[in-house]
């Protein structure tokens, strides 16, 4: 077993966050400029290059890599992340990234609330006041029936809920397959879904943005490496609430790049979503040690 390294976990999670809001940062910029289904695929076939790097060097090779449990959950996994992808670097365009990542930081809360129907895990009355409370928050940011309402704010959560989607199915396959599995099926069958999509959108691209979309493909692997790095040396329930520190990078970046603008509601709302998004974190982690 793997010694524990808590405090190195947590700032492997926050240089995770960190690098993830420069790619949504890069994101944003090269949607604004090109088809977004082009710039998803070609960030996936550096991805798929990323994992299957990975499992050559892993014991077992690609062999081991490539055995699942549940290979059609691994295959809908794959298509699943990859279209969340798609939606939410959309709604980065569309929306801002502020106002996006406010919204999407909901999809912990959704995992929550669908864990139970859908994994047959039991949720029980504090989770499920935090998953009100938290849903409260969604409310603050979108704010329906208000006159400036926008309703491209249902992007961001539909990609959400895409996501919590996709975090369920990884929980689910979870229970026999190993996280290398599960990240090569990720980004080969993402790869696959993307490159039958993307090839129909290819737009030409000037020089100065090949080389934001090569930072971007490094910032993606820079990203996933930390990210499995801080869940080998560190509990997830550790670390995870840390994962919202990305709320608060790209904010910096949506403001003082983009020139976007933080609403009142927007901030109180991303404040109630993340404070019991940690909470419904903090009382998973304690209920599955109790249990």
């Amino acid at each position: 077993m793997a010694v524990q390294n808590t405090r190195l976990g947590i700032m492997l999670m926050v240089a995770t966050t960190a690098v993830f809001a420069v790619q949504d940062g890069i994101s944003r910029h090269l949607a604004g400029e090109y088809n977004v289904w082009m710039v998803v695929m070609i960030r996936y076939w550096f991805f798929a290059a990323f994992v299957i790097f990975l499992a050559t060097r892993a014991p077992g090779g690609l062999r081991a890599a490539v055995r699942s449990h549940y290979p059609l959950m691994q295959v809908g996994r794959g298509v699943v992340l990859a279209l969340e992808i798609c939606v939410a670097v959309l709604a980065f365009s569309l929306l801002g990234l502020v106002n996006a990542h406010a919204v999407f930081a909901a999809y912990p809360l959704l995992i929550a609330a669908l864990s139970g129907p859908v994994l047959g895990e039991r949720v029980g009355w504090r989770r499920w006041t935090a998953i009100g409370i938290g849903f409260v928050g969604v409310l603050v940011i979108l704010r329906p029936g208000y006159a400036v309402f926008d309703p491209r704010a249902l992007l961001a959560l539909l990609g959400a809920f895409m996501f919590a989607l996709y975090g369920l199915m990884t929980r689910y396959v979870g229970r026999h397959d190993s996280s290398s599995v599960s990240l090569f099926w990720t980004g080969t069958m993402g790869c696959v879904v993307m490159t039958l999509i993307g090839p129909w959108f290819w737009e030409p691209m000037i020089a100065r943005d090949w080389g934001w979309m090569a930072l971007l493909c490094c910032t993606g692997i820079l990203g996933h490496w930390l990210m499995i790095r801080a869940y080998e040396v560190a509990e997830a329930g550790a670390v995870q609430p840390f994962a919202y520190l990305q709320l608060v990078f790209v904010s910096f970046i949506g403001v003082f790049v983009f020139n976007e603008t933080i609403a009142v509601n927007v901030f109180l709302g991303a404040l109630i979503v993340c404070a019991a998004g940690v909470f419904t974190i903090w009382r998973s982690g304690k209920v599955a040690k109790a249990g």
